[in-house]
């Protein structure tokens, strides 16, 4: 059941439910089906559609200034932001589009926010290579913060288990974190972090919807517009797991 929200998400995705349909008119012959799959495709591809989704999902967060957030016992760095590239000479890293959770959370621990940064140790199953949170562990020390300020959880493989993780660095109902996703998963990350009884204080960062004039490229359907609506989907379900999960808390 650890996988089911991971797992969904693929199954159900807009492209998925294009392909079950595209078979479905095909089995049974009806050009009528197979004609609406590719009108959902164009539709779930539209950049207009893509963007309303993911304002949705930013809905409840703005931009913090560093400067601005109060101060905390520790600063939290949830992972999810790198990628492995096998060579010649073993693996190596890069920084994906969530690498503001990094810089955001350096720039915090630099602007006195907190004495500790604690980076996760994320690795799934099928992963390769370290965890997340070793390899962030050294590029952190390079830019300056002092190894006995960095902190790293157990390994973990999804939000929930992030959370369990921090509560075991910081069992006391007392300390407060300052917690550091991107704003698509931050509304997904507080609850599961409330329901794990820490003392949370929201940093969205990463925003996706960024601002700009309705243009008729809005209207031509592209790829990436696809892959939004899909991580649409996919943080639905994320939520819908975790709010059945935790139930009694939500209630």
């Amino acid at each position: 059941m650890i996988y089911l929200h991971k797992i969904l998400p693929l199954l159900i995705s807009p492209i998925m439910m294009v392909i079950y349909l595209l078979i479905l008119g095909i089995i049974i012959k009806s050009k009528k089906i197979s004609s609406a799959a590719i009108l959902i495709l164009i539709f779930f591809s539209l950049p207009f559609v893509s963007k309303k989704l993911t304002y949705y999902l930013e809905i409840d967060y703005k931009p913090i200034l560093a400067s601005d957030i109060e101060t905390a016992d520790a600063i939290v760095v949830l992972s999810g932001m790198l990628r492995a590239i096998k060579t010649k000479d073993g693996y190596k890293y890069e920084f994906g589009d969530a690498v503001d959770r990094f810089i955001s959370g350096i720039n915090l621990f630099k602007n006195k926010k907190a004495n500790f940064i604690v980076f996760s140790r994320g690795k799934l199953p099928w992963s390769v290579g370290m965890p997340e949170g070793e390899y962030l562990k050294k590029i952190a020390i390079n830019y300056g913060i002092p190894a006995e300020s960095i902190i790293l959880t157990e390994i973990v493989e999804n939000t929930d288990q992030e959370a369990k993780a921090i509560k075991k660095l910081f069992p006391d109902k007392n300390i407060k974190i300052i917690l550091v996703t991107s704003a698509y998963h931050m509304n997904r990350a507080l609850n599961v972090f409330n329901a794990a009884d820490l003392n949370v204080i929201a940093y969205p960062v990463d925003f996706k919807n960024n601002s700009k004039n309705f243009t008729l490229m809005d209207l031509i359907p592209s790829a990436n517009a696809l892959s939004g609506t899909s991580y649409f989907v996919r943080e639905m379900i994320g939520r819908t797991y975790y709010k059945v999960k935790y139930r009694e808390y939500y209630e």
